[in-house]
Formats: structure tokens, C-alpha cells, sequence
């Protein structure tokens, strides 16, 4: 079975994820966003997959969305795209992709919606 983690090692919900993965005897492909920032085209290709759209993958809680002034709807998928790589910290999380969907796995129990 083929599952990945957008992860953030320094989220709790993130780690958690990834540990009931595991637990279910999954080994993820796991994916540190920060370190290895998504490419504009991967990141258009979550936001269809999960069926987020570009706004949807936005986290606004700790992060620059505020100052960036990212809550504006007159921006577009491409501004909101350029703010996403430029700032990998605003990419919601954690999203999994898994053999039956994509999804941003907020509350836990979406999980049982992707694997």
C-alpha cells in the first residue's frame, strides 16, 4: 500500500498522524514540506487531489497568512500558489494521500477515509 504524509515534525496533530499510520502497519513515504518545499505544480495537484482547492491548503494559525493579507478573496489560485512558495509553513497539515483518497486529516478520524 502506497501512503503519503505531508508532514510537519514539529506539529502535534502531524506526528500523531503519522504515528496511527504506522500503526496500521504502514510505512509512509513521509514528506517534510519545509525541508523540501512542494513545487508549484505539486501543490496544485494536492489542492485538486484532496479536493481542498489552492485557498484550502492555506494554514492561517501560525503562520504569515495575516501579513500577507492572504484572507483577501479577490486573490487568486495563482497568488495564493506564488504565497505557498514562497512560505511552505502555510501548507496545511497533515494532508495524506493514500490508495483511497487525499486528504487533509483534521479530525483523526479522516484517515479512515484515505488508507
Amino acid at each position: 500500500m502506497s501512503v503519503t504524509i505531508y508532514h510537519n515534525p514539529r506539529c502535534s496533530t502531524s506526528r500523531n498522524v503519522l504515528a496511527a499510520i504506522r500503526e496500521r502497519g504502514v510505512e509512509p513515504t513521509v514528506i517534510d514540506y519545509q525541508k523540501a518545499p512542494l513545487s508549484r505544480d505539486q501543490l496544485r495537484q494536492l489542492a485538486l487531489d484532496s479536493g481542498l482547492g489552492v485557498r484550502g491548503l492555506l494554514r492561517q494559525k501560525n503562520t504569515p497568512y495575516e501579513e500577507l493579507g492572504l484572507g483577501d478573496e479577490r486573490l487568486d489560485d495563482e497568488q495564493l500558489l506564488d504565497a505557498l512558495e514562497a512560505n511552505p509553513i502555510l501548507l496545511n497539515r497533515p494532508i495524506v494521500s493514500g490508495p483511497k483518497a487525499t486528504r487533509l486529516v483534521r479530525p483523526m478520524s479522516v484517515l479512515d477515509d484515505v488508507i
